[in-house]
Order: structure tokens, then sequence, then C-alpha cells
């Protein structure tokens, strides 16, 4: 039978229609979830405000600044001796919370059966080493009933069926986890932002970024709101958050504490270590969370993990060290504030007794393309485009994803035309491209030897630990996703995974400021001049350095960090 032409057009006309609005209820069902998610997110900061009142009306006599002035080794003290209530702690601590979210937007949900432990926490009087303390956990740490987002749409309503590893032990420590605090999406950033839950903003100032991918915790932890926070590390992502918003963090060897129950932002690649870790305000603080979780819940919980406590003996060594040091890695030029808090603390730490060595670095530029990069894009990126699949937004990691976008013959063919102008932007381009498998096994191979060979240089020279620079003070929000280059000081320690840590020890000052108006960078290109733009008006902003030590040597490096911060804070108390 023939079909009329008007009713063929008609069927056609409805196809395309059909067609055309097939994406557009696509987009309205994402957008709706993330309306929903945006809506739990406020109700969940009602929830802790409504809480705090509460418990201020039945409570007014509590001193809340006294509280929050405490130490984690004083307030676990007193919680554990009963000298202070479970109740005066938590609250005081949700209240902060909710004061500095609503400043900096940096919670993205409130784990409501934390009320339900503390009831139980105080009937059943079984303190650990963390028993009663309120702590902070990173969107992408799995919390049983919650959501790991990783700023994705198409991870909410996911929630996980169990808690972590590392969550597991806290709990089982007598800490009590209260929030989850957000990420940039996908986690390959070192800024703060998603789409389902927005910017988090610097405490300190809020046009800079609180770094990341642990931006929340960087920016609660920072603000005061939590005691102690858990996020996780494998380019600087606990310590951009330590830097920018002036405390601390420790990045452990990468299985020195249990992965699993963590979700990463490029999961099976093994080329550059990924590591959970503690942020808190100062070192000891950090030292405290790593006694608790060093214990035999964890390694029977993960049997990966290898079974060595805390060393309390090399923490508390009063032994005179033997630093390595460098002042810039001749790939990204420190800031003038970068290079004297280097310098300043080398003379500090000559004072104290301690000798310090030069470390000649060699080749950084050839570790951030052909190890870094390379390694967390073997595949060209497709593993990590996958994750954008579906998503509204695609454009949070910038250059990276483009580039993950592109096919190999047009990498190739831009690398080639790039390479006598923009050399580093050629060798990122270069450095994206697909590999086969044997190029990811010799690529590992290549990783291995380098870490013998850095090794081996570390102890020709008979080092202890080493000093060296982190990229600080905070660069302005939007900054760090068009400075993905600038990652050097952080990432060269994943690569070798060895344990590193972040200790703030200088504020910028007027003179640094002067003399970054001379600054050119080593390449003169395009990221050395926003660098520039980036670093500029951060008169006060909070400078630290990075404490290096080798890999299972987490409580030396810890040691290490509580020299540095206390000669920074006698020092500067006598400014």
């Amino acid at each position: 039978m023939r079909v009329p032409l008007p009713a063929l057009l008609c069927c056609s006309a409805a196809s395309l229609l059909l067609l055309l609005l097939l994406p557009w209820r696509r987009r309205r069902r994402l957008w709706k979830k993330v309306k929903e998610a945006q809506q739990r997110q406020e109700r969940s900061l009602v929830r802790m405000e409504a809480a705090a009142q509460r418990f201020r009306e039945q409570h007014p006599s509590v001193n809340m600044t006294s509280i929050l002035s405490l130490s984690l080794p004083e307030l676990s003290q007193k919680l554990r001796d009963g000298s202070l209530p479970l109740e005066h702690v938590f609250y005081t601590y949700v209240s902060e919370a909710v004061r500095i979210t609503i400043e900096t937007n940096c919670i993205t949900e409130y784990l409501e059966e934390c009320e339900t432990q503390l009831k139980k926490a105080k009937l059943t009087g079984k303190p650990g080493l963390l028993y009663g303390v309120p702590v902070s956990i990173k969107d992408s740490i799995d919390c049983q009933g919650h959501d790991s987002t990783l700023g994705f749409i198409k991870n909410l309503n996911k929630p996980a069926a169990e808690d972590s590893v590392v969550v597991q032990v806290l709990r089982r420590q007598g800490a009590i986890p209260f929030v989850k605090t957000n990420v940039p999406q996908s986690l390959i950033s070192y800024d703060c932002k998603n789409l389902i839950f927005g910017q988090t903003f610097n405490p300190l100032l809020y046009t800079r970024s609180p770094g990341g991918s642990s931006g929340g915790e960087g920016a609660l932890v920072g603000g005061g709101g939590s005691i102690l926070g858990l996020g996780t590390d494998v380019g600087g992502s606990l310590r951009f958050p330590a830097a920018f918003c002036g405390i601390c963090a420790l990045k452990p060897t990468g299985n020195r504490l249990s992965k699993k129950g963590i979700v990463s932002g490029v999961p099976g690649q093994k080329a550059v270590a990924a590591a959970v870790g503690p942020i808190a305000k100062d070192v000891e603080s950090l030292a405290l969370c790593m006694r608790a979780l060093l214990c035999e819940d964890m390694f029977n919980l993960d049997s990966t993990v290898p079974p060595l406590p805390f060393n309390e003996e090399i923490y508390s060594s009063t032994q005179p060290l033997r630093i390595g040091y460098y002042e810039t890695d001749f790939f990204t030029m420190p800031s003038p504030a970068m290079r004297r808090a280097v310098r300043e603390m080398k003379e500090l730490l000559e004072d104290a007794g301690h000798t310090l060595v030069p470390f000649e670095l060699m080749n950084v530029d050839y570790v951030v393309f052909n190890f870094c990069l390379r390694g967390l894009f073997a595949d060209g990126g497709a593993s990590f485009l996958k994750k954008f699949q579906g998503e509204l937004e695609k454009s949070s990691t910038g250059l990276l994803f483009w580039l993950a976008k592109s096919p190999d013959w047009l990498k190739t063919l831009l690398s080639w035309i790039a390479k006598p102008f923009m050399p580093r932007f050629s060798n990122i381009v270069r450095s994206m491209r697909a590999n086969t498998v044997d190029e990811v096994w010799s690529l590992h191979h290549e990783i291995e030897e380098f870490c013998h060979q850095f090794t081996a240089q570390w102890k020709k020279l008979n080092l202890d630990v080493m000093l060296c620079p982190m990229l600080s003070p905070a660069l302005r929000i939007g900054y760090p996703v068009k400075l993905s280059v600038a990652v050097s000081y952080a990432m060269l320690y994943n690569a070798l995974d060895f344990p590193a840590g972040v200790v703030p020890v200088t504020m910028v000052m007027e003179e640094d400021e002067e003399e970054l108006k001379s600054y050119q960078g080593y390449f003169q290109d395009w990221w050395d001049q926003t660098l520039v733009k980036a670093f500029r008006d951060s008169v006060g902003l909070p400078v630290a350095v990075q404490c290096v030590a080798l890999p299972w040597q987490e409580e030396l490096c810890l040691r290490f960090m509580k020299e540095v911060e206390t000669l920074a804070l006698k020092k500067n108390s006598l400014i």
C-alpha cells in the first residue's frame, strides 16, 4: 500500500520532533536530580543548625569558644577522662561547621546517624584514641547510606553499602564522622567546584581557592568547623588545601592506610600513587590520627595494608636530623614568598642544630609529563572521559578534558606544531596519547628505575628527610584549572610514593608582593604569565613548606614536620 506524501511528511516531522525532545527531556531529568541534591544539602544544613540551636538553648552556659580553642590531643584527653561532655564538643563543632559552610560552601551532607552514634558512645563508655571526636570526611570516602558523588550527577542517589575501612576504624576508635565535604568534579583538579554543590571558597579570603581535590576538608578544617578531616591525595589533593588554607596535612605512602571503599578519580591506574591521609590545624593532631588508624582493626579489615603500627620512638626522637633541601624544582618557578619560606626554615633548622644539605633535583619536567600525566592518562584519557558521559557540565578540568576527547592523530600533530613555540603545551599533548600495553609496562618499569635513582641520591647524601617548597599562597578562584602544570612540587612525591606533609611557616609580605612584579617563570609561556596573576594581591595569606621522608617512614616525616612547626611558631611569636 502506498503511503500518502502528507502522512509521510507528518511522520517524519514527528520523528524529528521526538529526536529533538529526547535530549531536552534527559537534561531536564538531570537538572531535577541536581536540584534535589541541592535541596538535600540545604535540608542538611537546616537540621545541623536546628540541632545546634536546641543544644545552645538547653546549655546556654557552655563556653564554645574555649572548646574550639583546644587542640585535638587536649580535646581527646578531656573527652576520654570525662572532664568534657561528649555532647558539648559535638554540638559546638556542629554549630561552627554550619557557620563555616554558610561562608565557604564546604559541606555537602550532614551524616544524621552521627547523633545516634553520639548517644551510643555516651552509654557504652569504651573510649578509643579518638573517643567523641567529630571528624569530617571527604565526599569520595564511602560512608554507609550516603553518596560518594565526585561531583558527578550519575553518582547521586547511589548510597554506599558500607563504610570504607578508614571510616570503620575511625568509628571503632570512638570518632564520630559527622559531615561529608565538597570536591571538584572528577577529583582531577586542585580547585573545588562542581555543578551539583557549586564552588567552595577559602575561609581566609573568599576570592581564593581552598585547593583541591580535598577542598571542602581544607575549607572546613581551616575555618575551624572541624578539628580533624580525612581526605585523599593523588597529586597534592591533601597538600594543596592545607597550604592554601594555612593548616597541616600528611600524604602517607600509598598503602600505609587502607583505600578500600574509597572512590578514585582514575580507577585502576598504578603509575601515580594515591593515598588517604589526615588534615588538621597542627602536626600533633595528624600524629594522633595516624596512631588511631594504624591499629589491628585496620590490618584485619584490609589485609593488603602492611601491619605497621605507629612507631612512637621515631616520632618522639630528638636526635638532630640530616635534611636535604631545595628552593625550586626548575619547572614551576616558586613565588618570592615560597622561596623565602624555604630559605628561612633552612636557617632556623640549622640554628636548631640540624644539618642542611643541598639536594639537586633533575628532570622534573620529564617526571610531570612522562610519569604523572602520561601515567594518569595512559589510555589516552578514555576512562577519564567515560566518567563525564551523560553529565551536564564537562568543562571543570579544562585542557585535560579537551585533550581526552581529541583523537591521537590530532594530539601528535598539535604536539609537533607547538614544540618550537610552546614546549610545555607540546609535552602535555604528547603525554595524553593512548599507550599500548607494552608501553604501559615500560612506563611502570621506568618509574621504578627513577624511584631507585632518587633513593640512591638521597642515601648517598645520608639524608633523613627533605625540606622543599609547596605551591602557595592560595591561588585566585578559577585559576587552578588553568594551571594544571603547577602541580609539580606535590605530584613528584606521588610518582615516587614518598610520604609528604605540609606545614604553614610564614605569610606573604609586602616585599614578596613587590618582588613578584619581576616574576618571569622558567618558560615565560602562558602558564607562567597566568601563575603570576594567580599569586597577586596575597599579602597576609599563609605560605607553607613541604616535608618529605622515604617510603613507610610516616613517623619520621611527622617528627620533621613537628620540628618545622615548632620553629615557625617560635619565630612568628617573636615578630
